[in-house]
């Protein structure tokens, strides 16, 4: 996680950031104390990345990379306001020890649009990550990845549409994607949870899960009962502020997986 000391909205690349609405950076980082006070209730190590000033939407961190199996692989960031902090997470990562790490050859941010299911590495399209960085990711991580198109500019990132809950269970939101990556789903995951629009238009999927504890905004209510519903744990946090960059829960979050 990375403390959002430099966070503010002082520029717009995806639908849900407006450079004329005030940030209190102060709230966002009490909410985002609370957030990692969370995972540490639950059991979780917390570890940190130094924010860089001049890089308010560092506090994002699961776009920094894709942690897989001890090894790493940095994001190359589409846009020019964030691309320093590829090398940032490279540098972590590095310094971390994961071996090897390497920095995205094609457009690639990270756990924005890679997530793991199990052995399954589920990739999104459309916006931010290109289908290169999918092919690029496959042969370092030497695991099945499936590509998936993302269709609506408000879910500009998949960790937008879709939140993975074990290794066999994702929840998503099916207008997010292109009809032929709804089939897709359908066949992968006929199990899987459907958000609604209400809990979607919240960044309710932009969730993180341990397999039982599913910590999410506590706006998402009926995804919270969904989830009860289904045998997880909804552990509801208040996120409004860092919602303002659009990112939630795990936007703030790069899980590593050692």
């Amino acid at each position: 996680m990375c403390r959002p000391e430099h966070f503010d909205v002082t520029y717009a690349i995806n639908p849900w950031m407006d450079p004329s609405m005030p940030v209190d950076t102060a709230l966002a980082v009490a909410q985002w104390e609370t957030l990692r006070s969370t995972y540490e209730s639950l059991g979780h190590q917390v570890d940190l990345i130094r924010p860089v000033e001049g890089l308010p939407d560092m506090v994002y961190a699961a776009n920094g990379g894709v942690v897989f199996d001890g090894k790493a692989i940095a994001a190359s960031f589409t846009f020019a306001e964030r691309q320093p902090e590829g090398a940032a997470y490279h540098a972590w990562f590095d310094e971390a020890g994961f071996r090897p790490t390497i920095q995205a050859g094609a457009q690639n941010e990270g756990e924005g649009d890679f997530l793991v299911v199990g052995r399954l590495i589920l990739a999104g399209t459309g916006f931010r990550t290109s289908v290169a960085a999918h092919h690029e990711v496959r042969e370092f991580f030497g695991a099945p990845v499936i590509s998936l198109e993302l269709v609506d500019p408000r879910f500009y990132h998949l960790d937008t549409a879709m939140a993975a809950l074990d290794d066999r269970t994702i929840a998503y939101y099916p207008p997010a994607f292109s009809g032929a990556s709804n089939a897709v789903l359908r066949q992968l995951f006929p199990d899987a949870i459907i958000a609604t629009d209400a809990d979607a238009s919240v960044l309710g999927l932009n969730a993180v899960s341990d397999g039982h504890n599913v910590v999410l905004t506590d706006r998402a209510v009926a995804l919270h009962e969904r989830l009860r519903e289904r045998g997880f744990n909804p552990v509801g946090v208040d996120l409004s502020e860092l919602l303002k960059g659009g990112g939630s829960v795990k936007c703030c979050t790069l899980e590593v997986r050692a």
